[in-house]
């Protein structure tokens, strides 16, 4: 596993596509985030502004990119080539996107650091990353199951628009909106519950225990990412 890492670290670092993808579009959000975040906490909160920053970090830095990487492994026949090695399967795909998921967090942890650094520390740092950690596998496993549906890098721009920008939508009405109304789908859809938890991570007011539960919807999403992406991923090129 750690020589696909350290390889598939470098071509991050060569490949200007999925450089831009990674580190200049979150970056420059979160940056937008941080520098009106005076503005944003007039109709939200800070644990909003946390949770939209960690969305498009895990969206676009980590999720894209996870599929781009893996599209193009596929397309050059890198993927079945790997699969010729004593490689596991699980340890090629692990050193496939451990270097998209390092980078993700790291953004979203030094980010997150700014932002307390300007306005106020988390309520609860250790709840605020536990609900990073898991968005990131909930990502990652969507990354999985919608690269089985791509065809090639260029093919990803479009195949991952919907998650994109659906994880992100949702991050904003509940944080905007809160969860009085329409509890149950909020919490259901990907990434509400995981909103939820982030605010209540930050903002405070809310026990750790019930907080804790908002857990269950996203490694739902776990599982059905992973049971999506056992049927659907595919080693060989698709035609």
């Amino acid at each position: 596993m750690l020589p696909i890492f350290l390889s598939e670290l470098a071509q991050i670092f060569r490949n200007r596509s999925v450089l831009v993808t990674s580190f200049v579009m979150p970056i420059a959000v979160s940056a937008f985030f941080l520098y009106q975040h005076d503005v944003f906490t007039q109709i939200a909160s800070l644990g909003y502004i946390a949770a939209i920053v960690m969305f498009t970090v895990c969206a676009f830095g980590l999720y894209a990119s996870s599929v781009t990487t893996l599209a193009s492994r596929r397309q050059n026949l890198f993927l079945k080539r790997l699969r010729s090695t004593a490689a596991g399967d699980a340890s090629i795909l692990a050193g496939l996107v451990a270097p998209a998921t390092v980078i993700a967090l790291v953004q979203v942890t030094g980010i997150m650091a700014v932002l307390a650094a300007v306005t106020t520390v988390p309520d609860n740092i250790a709840l605020l990353a536990v609900a990073v950690l898991t968005t990131a596998v909930m990502m990652v496993g969507l990354a999985l199951a919608t690269a089985g549906l791509t065809n090639s890098p260029e093919h990803a721009q479009v195949t991952t628009l919907p998650v994109c920008l659906g994880v992100v939508a949702v991050a904003s009405w509940v944080g905007i909106t809160g969860t009085d109304d329409f509890t149950l789908l909020k919490r259901l859809l990907p990434g509400g519950s995981a909103t939820e938890l982030v605010m209540n991570a930050w903002n405070g007011g809310v026990a750790p225990a019930d907080s804790l539960l908002l857990l269950a919807p996203t490694l739902a999403w776990v599982v059905v990412a992973a049971a999506l992406a056992s049927r659907m991923f595919r080693w060989e090129p698709r035609r």
